[in-house]
């Protein structure tokens, strides 16, 4: 007897992941195979020179570096956010929810010059903090703080399905048994969001990585102190050195690949545990 097949609104697995693969190909992995056939066309020692020098290696350690730091700031933040938006309801709710969602629509040059008007030393807020002692601007302060600003919607917009597909119900037969907020939290909460919350963290990541707009207002790109690497690719084009720019391209792609890779195993080692935890 035939098998039955399944009725399907889209064409076959064929056509499918041949349109997939073929997408992919043309979009994704033809650029950056151009990106490193062009970074190999230096001879090694020229690399090696290249994406070693002092004033790069400052570059690499100041974008991976705010870029990781603003993504934890916004794993903490945005988790509260998600959690307030989804647990709770209060007059301008709808509000803040479309607020979340501005750094999406506002050009990364317009994040990067109002940030700098507000906390330049005579901006609204630098002003005051300066008096404090506290530089912001033009400082790697700055930097996770547009990098911050960016990656919010990120985490909040991945961990909120999370929550609400979390039944409240859940948390209340925790409390009966006799579980605190704090071993609810830990033994309920935590693992059922932990992919989510993981996947936030690695777009919020990447987001950062490669951000420009936003981070040269508010960085004053000084070699070596506040000069990222996404800058320094752009000044190598200046200088029509297009190797050593294409060099420096190559080394975020491997570095933002493997950390990515790090965080998708943790994302599936968090599945695996939520699914055995439900067994």
């Amino acid at each position: 007897m035939t098998p039955r097949r399944s009725h399907s609104v889209l064409p076959g697995f064929g056509i499918t992941f041949g349109f997939t693969a073929f997408f992919l190909c043309a979009i994704v992995l033809l650029p950056l195979t151009a990106l490193v056939m062009r970074g190999a066309s230096m001879d090694l020692a020229r690399f090696v020179e290249v994406v070693t020098d002092p004033r790069a290696l400052a570059s690499y350690r100041l974008s991976f570096g705010t870029s990781m730091l603003a993504a934890a700031i916004n794993l903490v933040f945005g988790f509260v956010i998600a959690w307030t938006l989804v647990r709770y309801r209060f007059p301008g709710r709808r509000i803040v929810d479309a607020i979340i969602d501005m750094p999406f629509a506002l050009p990364t040059a317009v994040s990067g010059i109002a940030l700098t008007a507000v906390f330049s030393a005579n901006g609204w807020i630098g002003e005051h903090l300066e008096k404090l002692g506290i530089k912001v601007a033009y400082t790697p302060l700055g930097i996770t703080l547009a990098l911050t600003l960016i990656g919010l919607p990120f985490v909040v917009r991945t961990v909120q399905p999370a929550l609400q597909e979390l039944s409240k119900d859940v948390e209340e037969a925790a409390e009966t048994l006799g579980a605190g907020p704090f071993h609810a939290f830990r033994r309920v909460i935590l693992p059922a969001v932990l992919p989510a919350l993981l996947t936030g963290f690695a777009l919020a990541f990447a987001r950062g990585v490669g951000e420009y707009g936003s981070v040269i207002f508010i960085a004053g790109n000084m070699p070596g102190l506040t000069e990222i690497t996404p800058l320094l690719i752009v000044i190598r084009l200046e200088e029509y050195d297009y190797a050593a720019a294409a060099a420096l391209g190559c080394v975020m792609l491997a570095i933002s690949f493997l950390m990515l890779l790090s965080i998708n195993l943790l994302q599936a080692w968090g599945r695996r545990r939520l699914v055995a935890a439900r067994r």
